[in-house]
């Protein structure tokens, strides 16, 4: 196996991505003082870079190391006279000093070829992506994506994008999103290629497009909201030329399939900083298109109805669930973002301006729950992501009918019983939910929540309230009633859990006394 490499070939002069007329070209610049492409004392290339020479310039980047499958796939290709290079995000990654484990390649070679190469060297191989000239497989821990040149554009009213083979490096440099992402490592000559300056816009931490914007977002209008999402990856600027073609454009978004604005979503909701892009998706009217609740909750604030600003807490809400994560609900965690994020979705249709110019929303908790439902229905979100995020925003005002601790112990099992497998979340939204800056405020409500976990704790350790069941199950059940499986066993069970509940642990005897009575009072009883 070939030992790793290090980037060290040759570099395009630096140049802008969107000078008309100015040819793709590969000049001879060492990778290791890349950033000295920049031109001003601000260029800076963000992120750590490893294995830096000792007495090196901090800002100046060692050459990053690239794997040696993908110098092994560069002679593989190249012995059978076919061109291969390592493209997009992971060159940008090796250059940051990323990890980097997922490799996408491109190729001159037809996916039949390819195939073909890869057979034999991969552990494992699949075509799924062949209809866009994709062959994946992996090798080692490396999943490895080979696709042939190709250049794609959506027509006014497709969903799909059209797919053509192009026929140079250069060429398919230019269809890429960003020219962050168009830069390229030739193997396994290890010649480094931008030809639209994408060194230059990351030591800015810029994302400019290859083309114009208006041609980028129109061959594949899903980059807009990938450019929200790198903003809150990488925390990279958007250019003003990009943001203003976002917002132009931000009604082509809608021929996008729910299911690829759903990944970019879940992308952006995953990354260190969310709100850059969400933010980001608001101001530019992208989210009216695949997230309207959210800007919708700008409720405007006049000096007549003065009240919370409903977006800005909902952001802030999110950034500290975010801060919350850890130990039994281990960051990112979706499910708890998309909760934070959404649980307040109910407002702007309960809002209810009072007498003396003060503002409800009863029940926002119960229409937000079926809001968020709808919408991740429409996203295309799994049953159990959906399920599970409605239900907590369903509970996310719960707590506050807790006050100073006058819930009984039943209310207190009741809690934990109905947030189940959930409850972990539960606890992190609700303490997110305060964004007070009334500090006396915050500090009871803390308090106040510590005093309820804490009867949780106690509770669980006596009563097993995780795992709370009846005295007697549906056998037993219907053992003691003489009658067959049917609803009437479900009604039992029901009424038992709601006696364990509001009793605590009771004892079969007691259970069994209990269903009896409660059967006395049941008209099936009568024909037993």
């Amino acid at each position: 196996m070939a030992g790793a490499g290090r980037v060290g070939g040759t570099v395009a002069a630096p140049g802008h991505s969107n000078e008309r007329g100015r040819r793709a070209r590969r000049s001879h610049l060492p990778l290791s003082i890349v950033s000295s492409t920049a031109s001003g004392p601000g260029d800076r290339l963000p992120g750590r870079f490893p294995d830096r020479p000792a007495g090196s310039s901090p800002d100046r980047p060692a050459s990053p190391a690239v794997p040696s499958v993908a110098l092994e796939l560069g002679e593989r290709f190249a012995a059978a006279g076919h061109a291969l290079a390592l493209v997009g995000g992971p060159v940008r990654d090796l250059i940051l000093g990323r990890p980097v484990q997922d490799l996408d390649f491109a190729t001159d070679a037809r996916p039949e070829q390819t195939e073909r190469l890869l057979a034999g060297w991969a552990d494992a191989v699949w075509d799924i992506g062949r209809a866009f000239g994709t062959i994946g497989a992996r090798r080692g821990e490396h999943i490895v994506e080979v696709t042939t040149y190709r250049t794609e554009a959506y027509d006014a009213a497709s969903r799909k994008p059209e797919v053509a083979y192009g026929h140079s490096l250069e060429d398919d440099l230019l269809r890429r999103d960003f020219t962050v992402n168009a830069m390229a490592l030739a193997l396994p000559a290890m010649e480094f290629v931008d030809p639209h300056g994408g060194v230059h816009d990351l030591a800015q931490a810029a994302l400019r497009t290859p083309s114009t914007p208006q041609a980028s977002f129109g061959d594949d209008p899903l980059r807009m909201l990938r450019a929200a999402r790198f903003a809150a990856q990488l925390g990279f600027t958007v250019a003003p030329e990009v943001r203003a073609a976002m917002t132009d454009m931000a009604s082509r978004l809608a021929i996008v399939s729910a299911e690829r604005i759903r990944d970019e979503l879940v992308k952006l909701l995953l990354s260190a900083d969310p709100r850059r892009g969400l933010t980001l998706l608001v101001d530019t009217g992208l989210a009216d298109v695949v997230l309207p609740e959210l800007p919708a909750l700008r409720l405007e604030v006049d000096e007549h109805h003065r009240h919370k600003d409903v977006y800005e807490h909902s952001l802030t809400v999110l950034e500290q669930a975010i801060a919350l994560e850890g130990d039994d609900v281990p960051g990112p965690d979706l499910v708890l973002r998309l909760a934070a994020l959404l649980h307040d979705i109910g407002k702007p249709a309960t809002r209810t301006f009072e007498p003396g110019g003060g503002v409800s929303f009863h029940h926002h908790e119960v229409v937000g729950a079926k809001l968020t439902a709808r919408r991740l229905k429409a996203l295309k979100f799994d049953k159990d992501t959906t399920k599970a995020v409605a239900r907590l925003v369903e509970l996310h005002l719960r707590f506050h009918g807790y006050g100073t601790g006058e819930w009984t112990d039943s209310a207190v099992r009741r809690y934990v019983t109905d947030a189940g497998p959930l409850l972990g979340r539960l606890h992190r939204l609700t303490r997110s939910d305060s964004t007070t800056r009334n500090a006396r405020k915050a500090a009871r409500l803390a308090r106040t929540y510590d005093d309820l976990e804490a009867r949780i704790e106690r509770l669980m350790a006596a009563e097993e309230l995780a795992a709370v069941r009846p005295e007697l199950d549906g056998e037993q059940i219907m053992a003691v009633l003489g009658v067959r499986p049917g609803p009437v066993v479900g009604r039992a069970y029901r009424h038992l859990l709601q006696l364990r509940l509001d009793a605590g642990p009771v004892g079969e005897e007691a259970a069994r006394e209990e269903l009896l009575r409660w059967w006395s009072a049941q008209p099936e009883s009568a024909s037993s």
